[in-house]
């Protein structure tokens, strides 16, 4: 690429880095992988954390269902799971219908379920929610995510961190780190290579903006070096979940991608996946247990296969919306942007159980839960308790402890 070219580029790239779309590719060759995995494997007692992020605001109340409150049914007398309907996990709670894997998750002691998350003044909107929690900035708009605050503070491996995706979430990008961006999609790579290696080479006349973004090119062929296998590995999975009839489920297919990353101990400490469509405000009830199934099957799955490999044991699945839905339902049978709702955590290090106090659904903040648990209390543990990291750069100083993960 002439010279002329890059730096138009990397101009053209600025825009893109600030919103945090960040792109990277994947290769296709199983030695690759292999190699680099026996170069410098994930140490054995390694944890690794896994984020699920649900995009559109899940409803927490048909998710995690207060069954036996009559507020519950004269809220939302159209939507209701009746006590025969819901998978019982005390006298008063149970998960919707088609969370049969967490539910048995639940019964095996390892699924954690906080209860009544969200932050300080809950805002409605979707992209501002999202960018708290992805930030972990409730008052202040900032430019790095959470994560991205980790991997400035722990060293410059571009592979500490993985987006299943091409675009990176803000969670993942620091102000001089971002994490890698796996996209699964199969590439012709001579020409990319070529092309992504030119962008990539230092330049001391470029802005301090541009070298971030030259530095996120460089990074993009890190990856790809070690990730050269995992499109390979993709693309047979892919036809495995086809033959299996899971053609649709994105989810289970990013999930084991990184399963199999985790199998071999790429040295990647935290990876994040994702799944949309929970914007429920209209025709709720089919549509959400829909998806609750997708995402049901595709992480049952996965804890399953982890649970059986000696590096996937220490996998722990975190699961989160922006916010939750209102608690009456509105005239289109479905709901509307509320504020708290659910977290889940999943797998071998996990203490399973309630934490947080259950949301009142008569003691509202103007029909909207009032918040009981911080987010930034679980971001604090997972970076204690998986990452094991100091988690001041990352949420800051004064945060709780939950204590759902075992040490």
């Amino acid at each position: 690429m002439p010279e002329m070219n890059r730096r138009l580029f990397l101009r053209a790239s600025v825009g893109a880095a600030a919103a945090g779309m960040l792109a990277g590719a994947s290769a296709i060759t199983w030695q690759d992988l292999h190699r680099a995995a026996r170069e410098r494997p994930l140490a054995a007692a390694e944890r690794t954390l896994v984020i699920i992020t649900l995009y559109g605001g899940n409803d927490g109340v048909n998710t995690l269902i207060p069954y036996a409150d009559g507020a519950y049914h004269d809220a939302r007398p159209d939507l209701v799971y009746s006590e025969h309907e819901v998978l019982r996990l005390d006298s008063q709670l149970g998960l919707n219908p088609a969370l049969t894997g967490l539910e048995s998750q639940w019964q095996s002691n390892r699924l954690a379920i906080i209860r009544g998350v969200g932050y300080p003044k809950p805002d409605h909107s979707h992209f501002r929610s999202m960018d708290i929690w992805q930030t972990a900035s409730p008052s202040d708009p900032v430019p790095t995510g959470w994560i991205g605050r980790w991997l400035d503070s722990t060293g410059s491996d571009p592979i500490r961190a993985v987006n299943i995706g091409a675009v990176l979430p803000p969670l993942a990008i620091g102000a001089h780190t971002a994490a890698a961006a796996l996209a699964t999609a199969s590439l012709t790579h001579s020409e990319y290579d070529h092309t992504v290696e030119q962008l990539g080479r230092p330049d001391s006349t470029d802005t301090q903006v541009m070298a971030y973004v030259r530095q996120s090119y460089h990074d993009t062929r890190v990856a790809n070096a070690t990730f050269r296998p995992i499109a390979a590995a993709h693309s047979h999975l892919t036809n495995q979940a086809t033959a299996k009839g899971n053609k649709e489920n994105q989810l289970a297919t990013q999930l084991e991608v990184v399963g199999e990353c985790i199998k071999v101990r790429v040295p990647t400490k935290v990876y994040s996946v994702q799944l949309s469509g929970f914007d429920t405000h209209a025709d709720e009830r089919a549509t959400q247990q829909r998806l609750l199934q997708t995402f049901d099957e595709a992480v049952s799955a996965f804890l399953t296969d982890m649970a059986a490999d000696p590096h996937g044991r220490n996998t722990v699945v975190m699961a989160y919306s922006e916010f939750g839905r209102r608690v009456r339902a509105n005239a289109s049978h479905g709901t509307d942007h509320g504020t708290a709702g659910p977290v889940f955590i999943a797998g071998g290090p996990v203490l399973g159980g309630f934490y947080g106090d259950e949301p009142s659904l008569t003691d509202l903040d103007n029909g909207d839960l009032k918040v009981t648990t911080d987010f930034r209390d679980i971001y604090s543990d997972l970076m204690l308790d998986v990452l094991g990291a100091d988690p001041t750069p990352a949420v800051g100083t004064g945060r709780g402890h939950l204590g759902f993960i075992a040490r």
